[in-house]
């Protein structure tokens, strides 16, 4: 399969997931603003979610800018990535809905836990794909951020500290949210920088 016909599926998903999540915003029923500004918090989610599904889509795309070639694994793998993703729309309207409720807060972790392990699986199988063909790109793919945290066994000691943090300040979370599209967005290669031009 031409990788070309992959990243175009993954572009109409991404599309629509992201047209979801701006649908979940309801109209207030009043001129007023204060109306609009009592949807804070839904506005609050969203941007972030939004940003975070930026990130993950420059990431996923520079990943496969990297990648020589494919396998069925791969295609597999980037459909579980999606469908992970999927589920932001409701965590995203959850939690902005009920930002300071646990259970939402836990939902929008489970979801971006499960996201995060599988473009970790994702990034894995693109990495192993190009290990011989394109050692060299194989490398790129592994010191990505995304994957090079997951590796780190501080990982899991973050997860377990957010799940209690989250108990006591649901909206943690989100912040914690923040604070990684920072990170990703920021640590990316620098050849990542010339994946716009012709």
């Amino acid at each position: 399969m031409n990788k070309g016909r992959l990243e175009a599926f993954s572009d109409a998903v991404i599309a629509i997931i992201v047209t979801i999540m701006i649908l979940e915003f309801k109209t207030s029923e009043t001129p007023e603003i204060k109306a609009l500004l009592e949807n804070g918090p839904y506005f609050f989610a969203y941007i972030i979610t939004y940003v975070f599904v930026g990130v993950a889509w420059y990431n996923h795309y520079y990943m496969f800018s990297l990648t020589k070639r494919g396998t069925k694994r791969i295609y597999w793998l980037n459909n579980i990535w999606l469908l992970s993703m999927s589920f932001l729309p409701v965590a995203t309207a959850w939690t902005g809905r009920f930002i300071n409720e646990r259970g939402p807060e836990y939902f929008y972790y489970v979801v971006h836990l499960i996201w995060l392990l599988a473009y970790f699986f994702l990034s894995d199988a693109l990495a192993n794909a190009n290990r011989e063909v394109a050692p060299e790109r194989y490398q790129k793919i592994k010191a990505m951020p995304i994957y090079s945290t997951i590796t780190r066994p501080y990982f899991w000691v973050i997860q377990v500290i957010l799940l209690v943090a989250i108990y006591f300040f649901p909206p943690i979370e989100l912040i914690f949210v923040m604070v990684e599209i920072y990170m990703i967005g920021n640590r990316t290669d620098k050849e990542s920088d010339q994946l716009f031009n012709d």
